[in-house]
Order: structure tokens, then sequence, then C-alpha cells
């Protein structure tokens, strides 16, 4: 009787230069993958603030003797 699994005959039927070849392709997906974020990383970002250059707000003034004259008042 043969008692041979699906996964044992591919196990054992391992052509030479096929470890090879699954190296090489495993190393090129990763280098892939480190070049993708090496360039995510290294591209410049925008300064969202560029540009922006916002005009002097008057500070509004308030007389302190206008507030004292409100709460001086005597009801």
């Amino acid at each position: 009787m043969n008692n041979h699994t699906t996964y044992a005959l591919l196990a054992e039927s391992q052509e030479k230069g096929r470890s090879i070849m699954e190296t090489a392709v495993y190393i090129m997906c990763i280098l892939s993958v480190a070049v993708a974020i090496f360039q995510f990383i290294l591209q410049p970002t925008p300064d969202p603030f560029a540009g922006f250059d916002p005009k002097a707000q008057p500070t509004p003034v308030v007389s302190h003797h206008a507030a004292e004259a409100l709460l001086d008042t005597k009801s």
C-alpha cells in the first residue's frame, strides 16, 4: 500500500534549482518592499504653513474706565 500524501510527494520532489530560485524571488520581494518604504520615508513633505502669512490682527483695546463704569452702577 502506497502511503504518500500529496505534501510528502511535493516535499520529496524538489528540483535542483528551485530552492535557489525561490530564495532569489523572496530576496527580490523583500528588497522591493524595503525600497518602497525608503522612497516613502525620503519623500519631502510639503509644509502646510508655507506661504501662509497671516496679516497682523489688531488687538482690541478695552478701556478699563468703561468696564469700571459698568461695574460701579448701583441699581
